[in-house]
């Protein structure tokens, strides 16, 4: 799956990964490949991406999910330290 997640003012991520953990306003969700078409609303909380090397984790400020064919943008207001 590629995954990008992007702030008003720049590209924080993209690449391939395996699953994509995100805070959701009802409660967080993870996507995996082959997931179903979706567009969520988010929290602030921790975007957890899994790649084959590893784990990295980016706390953003809310935003939206959208997730289409193994394509996951996260459009987050910003991303904090």
């Amino acid at each position: 799956m590629n995954l990008e997640i992007l702030t008003p003012d720049k590209k924080v991520f993209e690449g391939e990964v395996t699953a994509v953990t995100v805070p959701g306003t009802l409660g967080s969700f993870q996507i995996l490949r082959d997931h179903a078409p979706i567009i969520s609303t988010l929290e602030d909380g921790p975007v957890i991406v899994k790649e084959a090397k590893g784990e990295n984790i980016y706390n953003i400020k809310g935003g939206v999910v959208e997730v289409l064919d193994n394509k996951i943008i996260v459009l987050a207001e910003a991303v904090v330290a």
